[in-house]
């Protein structure tokens, strides 16, 4: 999957160019010629400059864009249609879906009448700035406030790519360990909100605390909230759409002081 992508290879990749000898006496040395390639920084620094266009672009339209990044069945889609429902006549939401497969997701957005478009990557295991470049040009971005972006489920590559956003939010189930920040911190470093995800189920768990999941995402001196919800529980969703409201204030208050 990686090897797909490209965000596997880190450091250099080296380059023989083939040998040329030289004949002195009765010896020959041969010399080869070695290029080393950072590849990593090289696709990330492509990626940034994509992803500055993408921000700029956006901004330009006064969006706010989140990313939502998880593992698999965390209850992203779920999320977002409840999040849909709850700000239906409040703000105009799009969605952009990232999944190797499929227009599930982006089918059930699309029921609840967002526009939204599916990003499939076959076998890549994040999306990056140039698939929603592309995706930005199948919206109307005059017609949008909030651009959510629902990544591909994974929490190790999609935290290295920016992608245009204004903000990173992190799901973590309870059906999963309490330990995932500490076992994936580069995801959970660039959280700007954490969301303990399905909290509905914790009566019937005796293996996931929240204090210990909101302690493990403190021990990466990372200091965003973590906050508790479940889609199925509308009166949970309230501090999350609260964050939302703030964050959209904050946003275009900075988008129309860099206008001036």
């Amino acid at each position: 999957m990686c090897q797909e992508c490209g965000c596997a290879m880190t450091g250099t990749v080296t380059i023989h160019t083939g040998a040329t000898a030289h004949g002195h006496h009765h010896h020959d040395h041969h010399h080869d010629h070695v290029t080393n390639i950072d590849v990593s920084s090289g696709i990330l620094r492509q990626n940034d400059i994509e992803a500055g266009h993408d921000r700029a672009h956006l901004h330009a339209h006064d969006i706010v864009t989140i990313n939502l990044m998880s593992s698999p069945g965390s209850g992203k889609t779920s999320l977002l249609e409840a999040t849909i429902e709850v700000l239906a006549g409040r703000w105009r939401i799009a969605v952009i879906e990232g999944d190797l497969e499929t227009e599930n997701d982006a089918m059930r957005i699309r029921a609840k009448g967002v526009p939204a478009v599916q990003i499939t990557t076959g076998q890549g295991c994040h999306l990056d700035a140039s698939m929603v470049h592309d995706a930005l040009h199948r919206l109307d971005l005059s017609a949008i406030d909030l651009l959510f972006i629902e990544n591909v489920g994974n929490l190790v590559c999609p935290a290295g790519f920016d992608l245009g956003q204004d903000a990173n939010v992190v799901l973590l189930a309870v059906t999963e360990g309490e330990d995932k920040p500490a076992k994936y911190p580069v995801m959970f470093r660039a959280a700007d909100l954490v969301l303990l995800t399905k909290t509905d189920l914790l009566p019937h768990l005796d293996d996931f605390s929240p204090d210990a999941a909101r302690a493990h995402v403190r021990a990466l001196a990372n200091p965003a909230e973590v906050l508790e919800l479940s889609a199925r529980l509308p009166a949970s969703l309230e501090p999350w759409i609260a964050w939302l409201n703030q964050r959209l204030a904050l946003a275009r208050a900075h988008m129309t002081a860099a206008d001036r």
